[in-house]
């Protein structure tokens, strides 16, 4: 799933491959998939996309946004993007499929949900759009301390839990389940705390594993779970994940718990992350 890191690491490398691109032939929904979510009639993308150069992209959140002229394509969090050049096989199930001039193809596909949106700048209307434009990226400089402190604060989330408070309803848009196992890990912290238990330092050491785990995840590439644009695994090698819940804890020893818990699984040590 695309959540901060991939889609940083997603629109560095389109700006460095695909910039200057155009366009000249757009496949969508080849293989119907009844959670690919499309902006419009799919069937249209081909005479919005057609002859259009690509420009720029930029992250948001876990949204990659790709501008073309007065058109915007956007990709959510459950795409799976790859670039191939000219001559390389292309996958034969796809949702998205966009041929350049120069026969190099982007190719988008979803396995369990995702959206691909194209329309024309200013007029797609989508909450999670706008949050993710309009809330800072805990990665910036205007997320600081007494941000956080506002939101972590909230007497209405005094009751509910660490991951509760960081990965639903948008607080922090792209920080997700995915990357929010070892943010907890590093900060020492159980997914299941209530926010009414934590201690200061507590309070102070999550914020703190934000910022920083999020940082060594985008300086390496994205996580070693996710996959970039060519197909290659990122660079950071998670502590918590389905690559690690088999093994011992690097730290103490002790077994990597997994769990379902608020719509997911979580993941955590049974020594480090006491409850």
């Amino acid at each position: 799933m695309i959540e901060i890191p991939e889609a940083i690491t997603l629109s560095s490398q389109i700006n460095e491959t695909l910039e200057g691109k155009r366009i000249n032939d757009v496949i969508t929904n080849q293989s119907p998939h009844k959670f690919a979510w499309y902006y419009g009639d799919p069937s249209e993308y081909n005479s919005k996309l057609n002859g259009k150069i690509i420009e720029e992209a930029c992250a948001y959140a876990g949204l990659v946004e790709i501008s073309l002229g007065d058109i915007i394509l956007l990709l959510g969090d459950g795409v799976n993007l790859r670039y191939f050049d000219k001559g390389q096989k292309l996958p034969q199930k796809h949702q998205l499929l966009i041929q350049f001039d120069d026969s190099s193809s982007l190719v988008a596909s979803i396995q369990m949900y995702g959206g691909i949106w194209c329309f024309k700048d200013g007029e797609f209307d989508n909450v999670y759009y706008e949050l993710a434009k309009e809330k800072p990226s805990p990665l910036s400089r205007e997320f600081n301390f007494k941000y956080y402190e506002k939101i972590i604060s909230d007497e209405n989330l005094q009751k509910k839990s660490v991951k509760f408070l960081l990965a639903t309803e948008q607080r922090i848009p792209g920080l997700g389940n995915g990357v929010l196992q070892d943010i907890l890990f590093n900060a020492k912290l159980h997914p299941k705390r209530k926010i009414s238990t934590l201690s200061n330092e507590e309070i102070e050491r999550l914020y703190h594993s934000i910022k920083s785990t999020l940082n060594e995840m985008v300086t390496k590439g994205g996580r070693d779970t996710e996959k970039d644009l060519f197909g290659c695994s990122g660079g950071y090698a998670t502590k918590l994940s389905k690559n690690t819940v088999k093994e011992p804890c690097k730290i103490c020893g002790k077994n990597i718990i997994k769990e379902a818990y608020l719509g997911g699984s979580i993941y955590y040590c049974e020594g480090c992350q006491l409850q």
